[in-house]
């Protein structure tokens, strides 16, 4: 298929958004297109499936990305990301954003989202942004004109749109289809994810008999699951073995010496990952951390009965009782703007009064005081709703052992 106007391209991703509501996820989706208009894939939201949450950075845009660089790994000629468009039905968050700016796409957006959007101001100037960052957005992010009278109308602002659309302007009623599809999702879907056991009726994994199902498909993802154990939320210097061995591989698969770990909220380490960005740039370690171990309990909850899944939640539980603890901290970058977005999709809402200290990092990458003011000018969402507030770790043994080997 081919597209030759912005109206055509927006529909087809309105389609998408309506088939993800369909689907009881957020209504939110996208095309990716070639520099001539051809249709390459066009995908939807996909964080909850079958009324349970499959992976809570699936969003569109960062998929149709993942798509891209899959395609690529595995021999597919594609032209390189700068010839190519995302069109997505709403403004990208915080995730999307920085997947869009480190893969080098362009993008033509129709609906307007203040709240996790990217262009919160509706300004398309991005001047929250760290300087770099947000030139380079500016310079790939169009928002078309929406012809008509209403609230949904709007001027062109932004980057131009892509040469080779004829008509530059989204209709007043697809892009009204494209604001209703996520409203008439959000809320019951941010329920949805927030939705968890009490943290008084959580079980300790460490507990269960090495037998036990649960165990064994924790160790499957992750031979040393449950091998370590500290005190809750304060990673120390016995970590660190791990930590090193994950950095080493991240090396070796194209990453800066970076891993994620997951310990719950009984001090269990439940899983550490290195990134894979020598496949893509958007595959940090963070990023594979919090996917993984969101759909290994997918696939421990698909299909279960009632008993096995209240089983399943009260022995792996919401990560935001737990601590990610990353070895690199965040900077200013894309790839990093981009992990504090997909934090803040992991955790959809507030944090836990008793877990501030929820995201945690060994070393810094920028000063804390210029990291606080970056989480600070984030969309509403991310900086009020949520808290994002990453911390370095306590432990000056674990800094010590890090730094040692850096």
């Amino acid at each position: 298929m081919k597209l030759i106007d912005v109206q055509a391209a927006v529909a087809l991703a309105a389609s998408e958004a309506v088939a993800a509501k369909t689907h009881g996820t957020f209504g939110v989706g996208g095309v990716l297109l070639d520099q001539h208009g051809n249709v390459l894939k066009s995908l939807h939201n996909m964080v909850v499936k079958g009324g349970l949450v499959f992976d809570p950075t699936a969003h569109g845009e960062r998929q149709l990305i993942d798509w891209y660089f899959a395609e690529r790994a595995r021999g597919v000629r594609l032209p390189a990301p700068h010839e190519l468009t995302l069109v997505t039905s709403l403004d990208p968050c915080a995730m999307c954003a920085g997947a869009i700016a480190a893969a080098g796409f362009n993008v033509v957006v129709a609906a307007e989202d203040p709240i996790a959007g990217i262009d919160m101001d509706a300004s398309a100037r991005f001047a929250q942004l760290p300087p770099a960052l947000g030139s380079r957005l500016a310079a790939q992010m169009c928002y078309p004109a929406v012809r008509g009278v209403s609230t949904y109308a709007r001027a062109a602002r932004g980057a131009p749109a892509p040469p080779f659309f004829i008509g530059k302007t989204i209709h007043e009623a697809t892009q009204a289809l494209c604001s209703l599809a996520l409203e008439a999702t959000a809320d019951k879907v941010q329920q949805l994810l927030q939705r968890d056991v009490a943290p008084d009726q959580h079980g300790d994994p460490a507990t269960l008999p090495p037998s036990h199902p649960l165990v064994r498909k924790l160790k499957c993802l992750y031979p040393q699951a449950l091998s370590w154990r500290g005190a809750p939320h304060a990673p120390d210097a016995s970590l660190a073995p791990l930590l090193l061995a994950a950095m080493a591989q991240d090396r070796a698969q194209g990453g800066d010496g970076d891993c994620a770990a997951l310990i719950d909220g009984f001090g269990n380490l439940l899983l550490v990952t290195p990134g894979r960005r020598r496949q893509s740039p958007i595959l940090t370690a963070f990023m594979e951390c919090t996917r993984q171990y969101a759909q290994l309990r997918y696939q421990l909850l698909v299909d279960a009965d009632g008993e096995r899944q209240a089983l399943v939640q009260r022995y792996l539980g919401h990560p935001k009782h737990g601590t990610f603890v990353l070895a690199r901290g965040f900077d200013d970058g894309a790839a990093s703007f981009m992990d504090l977005g997909a934090y803040g999709s992991t955790m959809e809402g507030p944090l836990p009064l008793s877990n501030p200290a929820q995201l945690q990092y060994v070393l810094p990458r920028m000063a804390a005081a210029q990291l606080e003011a970056l989480c600070a000018r984030m969309p509403p969402l991310y900086r009020e709703v949520i808290g994002v507030a990453p911390r370095q770790v306590a432990d000056g043994d674990l800094i010590a052992a890090l730094a040692r080997h850096d």
